[in-house]
């Protein structure tokens, strides 16, 4: 990401749904940060509104609170816009199983939903979070684009189901759709609180409390964890490149290492120990493993690299200790 490729975004209107998340809140911060105009469209069923509060008296923000489960909500945000960064999706696969009537609906035809309105207003090219848990229970390392298994959650599903309706929409009404299946991502407004918290801000938060954080089964199962600021590269690279290939297609968007759950929690028990030193002797505890995880978890990211000239600046390493220095001054 450069800033020469932000400079091609400037008078240009740019919609982020999901926007109040934590995702979707880091792009809305570097497009506003670089002059760009930006919608962003949430539902705050997810998205916290303290994660957009700075940006609501910039002159180039526009909050419309809508539901993508509403075609209407979905009309009004794409008015006038030029580009769609989805962000907008109800995450989990302990909740999609729990639940998966709501994930569905959401994920599935909230996301139809966006593709309609996005092809209504002739959207230049709408770029979507795809999700690495397509790949399902194929368990060949690393995992290419092009092969998958079968899907072992409802969440996984509705992430494959929107690769499928994107390439319709590319093929049958010439909308330009790119999707980027994230790899566990992590960074700064990642929410650790609540049943579904993600395993990294949960993990943080246990330490920071002096609490021994859980690790589900023996902690060797592994993850490509990818640090929020590689994430927005690639999102910024797929909205702007010019190369015609690396349109209508599907990206890993991840660092192209694995970590294993037990390293993970050791690594952020080291980190944090840099500022609370009694944290060094916090116990790690486990626990029987989760239906529909997958063991272990890599990308390829060769790919991305050859078409969107990708190329991530922070390793487990580095972007842990972003994370961590940031949640410390806000936990």
């Amino acid at each position: 990401m450069t800033t020469q490729q932000l400079k091609t975004l400037k008078g240009k209107k740019v919609l982020v749904t999901g926007g109040a998340g934590f995702i979707g809140s880091n792009l809305c911060e570097t497009l506003l940060s670089n002059n760009i105009n930006v919608v962003c469209l949430d539902n705050f069923s997810t998205g916290k509104r303290i994660n957009i509060e700075p940006f609501l008296n910039d002159n180039n923000f526009n909050l419309i609170e809508g539901d993508i489960r509403d075609l209407g909500n979905c009309h009004e945000a794409c008015n006038g816009i030029d580009y769609v960064l989805h962000q907008a999706a109800l995450g989990s696969v302990p909740r999609s199983i729990k639940d998966p009537i709501t994930t569905n609906d959401v994920n599935v035809s909230g996301f139809l939903n966006m593709l309609v309105a996005s092809r209504d207003a002739n959207v230049k090219r709408f770029v979507y979070a795809a999700s690495s848990s397509t790949y399902g229970n194929h368990e060949a390392l690393p995992k290419v684009e092009d092969v998958i298994g079968k899907p072992l959650s409802p969440y996984a599903i509705t992430k494959y189901v929107n690769e499928l309706y994107a390439d319709i929409f590319s093929s049958t009404y010439h909308l330009n759709t790119i999707g980027l299946r994230y790899f566990n991502v992590f960074g700064k407004r990642q929410d650790p609180d609540g049943a579904y918290a993600a395993v990294i801000p949960k993990f943080v938060q246990q330490f920071i409390s002096h609490e021994s954080p859980v690790i589900n089964g023996d902690g060797s199962y592994s993850r490509d964890f990818t640090y929020i600021d590689n994430v927005i590269q690639m999102n910024i690279n797929a909205l702007t490149t010019n190369n015609k290939e690396a349109i209508n297609n599907i990206y890993n968007v991840a660092y192209g290492e694995r970590t294993t759950l037990l390293e993970l929690a050791t690594l952020l028990k080291t980190y944090l120990s840099e500022f609370d030193n009694s944290i060094k002797s916090i116990e790690i505890k486990h626990k029987e493993n989760r239906i529909g995880d997958i063991p272990h978890s890599l990308a390829s990211i060769d790919k991305a690299k050859k078409l969107l000239n990708y190329s991530p600046k922070y390793d487990i390493s580095s972007g842990l200790k972003e994370a961590v220095s940031w949640y410390w001054k806000n936990l």
